[in-house]
């Protein structure tokens, strides 16, 4: 008996050793990484998440015979063509008209030169396509605005002939209009009189658009640093009257809160009287800074003037729904970095900013921190989008697939917990694209990207896709 024992004790031993041993060789990361897409369907609603990054591509014959062909999506996601080879064919950020709950269509930015298409809507039901303005210069991001109106942006740097922003009152009824940039005049087709030119807001490469229901804009400049000045900076528009955030929609865009207002740039840095700012300083508390341009000035010219932080080209941003329902002001973007060049992944931060009610006068000290730092295979995050209900963030690459062969990828990533760090919890890849071919200089991003109020439909565009024509997907699946 006491042989049995000791045998027993020795073996015990040894299978201690051996397990400390695997433990002690186990990579944790790794582990992690597997534990998130075992448990996928709780912290994500989505089944069979994509281990790895497409390497394939397909052909303009099976993208236009088959759009869908172009992504794969995890195993619990379907994709169904909204519309192809009718829209413009560099379709980039959505809006849903005439509201998140029961969308009937997306109004588009189509990121062309003067003579192409501009803005466009979109039937979700039957993928009819009808361009409501031509003439603007790489129309980039589209918005509804919570009074009623859409705004779009232009994505073409400083100076006179920089980006701007327009707004247009009643989308379905405004058709065929042309826009003429030198003059900001609108003409032809029909509707002309629905738009407005909003100079109060600046010039510069606008991508990234967050608005609020008070009228306070957030907007960033798709820049990048040259030779030693710092890259894009995040703005904020406050309204010269700020806008009761539950009144009715306007009726004229004269009522619009963007008609008049003060611009401020982000500069970080509180230290010594607000004076430790500079290069290094790219996350923390900072102050805003009032432009002091004027009405349509050059935003880039008062980055350089007023040494405001910059980024390595800002991309999109969207209001974090749950903090905006409890009153507070919190948004999430991206600075794409670069990637083949520079193995600078890029990553997402988040900016708060007090209170409603505080940001409209500048009472709170606005925040930046990491969100999600960039990888090889998270590499130039783009586009971001709030999915309303689980408080998850979609990021889409675009990055330099001709140098990593390597298709780029929706991630799926989660809020950050009660954890001792800031940033998501993790990200799983719920989506790869099946393009490789370098159309129009680019290789297939994604783009555009919006929930619905349920979090449960997923809207977005494929652009510079193979079949050259441009790609809207509906994507659903979510439990």
């Amino acid at each position: 008996m006491k042989k049995t024992i000791r045998l027993l004790a020795a073996a015990s031993l040894v299978i201690g050793l051996v397990a400390a041993v695997a433990v002690a060789g186990t990579d944790f990361g790794v582990d992690r990484d597997n534990l998130l897409r075992g448990r996928s369907v709780q912290l994500f609603g989505v089944q069979g998440p994509i281990p790895a990054s497409s390497t394939s591509s397909v052909t303009a014959a099976q993208a236009n015979a088959d759009p869908t062909s172009l992504a794969t999506f995890a195993q619990s996601l379907s994709a169904r063509v909204v519309t192809s080879g009718v829209a413009a064919p560099v379709i980039d950020m959505l809006a849903l008209w005439p509201n998140d709950q029961n969308p009937e269509w997306l109004i588009a930015c189509n990121e062309q030169v003067e003579a192409d298409p501009g803005l466009q809507r979109i039937n979700i039901a039957t993928g009819a396509v009808q361009t409501i303005v031509s003439g603007t210069i790489f129309c980039d991001a589209a918005k509804r605005t919570p009074w009623g109106t859409i705004v779009f942006t232009e994505e073409n740097g400083g100076g006179t002939s920089g980006g701007r922003v327009y707004e247009l009152i009643d989308p379905l009824n405004t058709t065929n209009v042309i826009l003429d940039r030198t003059t900001g005049t609108f003409s032809g087709g029909t509707g002309a009189s629905n738009f407005a030119v909003r100079p109060a807001l600046g010039r510069l490469s606008f991508e990234g658009v967050g608005i609020y229901p008070n009228g306070v804009m957030y907007y960033g400049d798709e820049d990048r640093p040259l030779n030693g000045a710092g890259g894009g900076a995040y703005f904020k528009f406050v309204p010269s009257t700020p806008r009761d955030p539950g009144a009715d929609p306007i009726t004229s865009l004269s009522e619009s809160p963007l008609a008049s207002g003060s611009v401020y740039g982000l500069r970080l840095g509180k230290r010594s009287g607000n004076t430790d700012y500079g290069q290094g300083t790219n996350t923390g508390l900072g102050t805003w800074i009032a432009t002091t341009g004027g009405s349509d000035q050059d935003l880039r010219a008062q980055t350089a003037a007023l040494k405001l932080t910059g980024y390595y080209r800002p991309e999109d941003l969207q209001i974090d729904l749950g903090a905006l329902a409890a009153g507070e002001v919190r948004f999430c973007g991206d600075n794409t970095g670069n990637e083949a060049t520079d193995h600078n992944w890029g990553e997402s931060i988040c900016i708060t900013d007090g209170t409603l009610a505080q940001a409209a006068t500048n009472a709170a000290t606005p925040e930046v921190q990491f969100f999600v730092i960039g990888s090889s295979d998270l590499a130039m995050p783009d586009n971001i989008a709030y999915q309303p209900g689980r408080g998850n963030w979609i990021l889409h690459e675009d990055g330099d697939i001709g140098a990593t062969h390597k298709n780029n990828d929706l991630w799926d990533c989660l809020p950050d917990g009660a954890d001792m760090d800031g940033v998501s919890d993790g990200c799983i890849r719920i989506g790869t694209l099946n393009d490789l071919t370098a159309n129009a200089g680019e290789g297939a991003e994604w783009t555009g990207g919006i929930f619905d109020a349920t979090g449960t439909r997923f809207f977005v565009s494929v652009q510079h896709n193979v079949s050259g024509h441009g790609v809207v997907l509906e994507v659903t699946g979510w439990r």
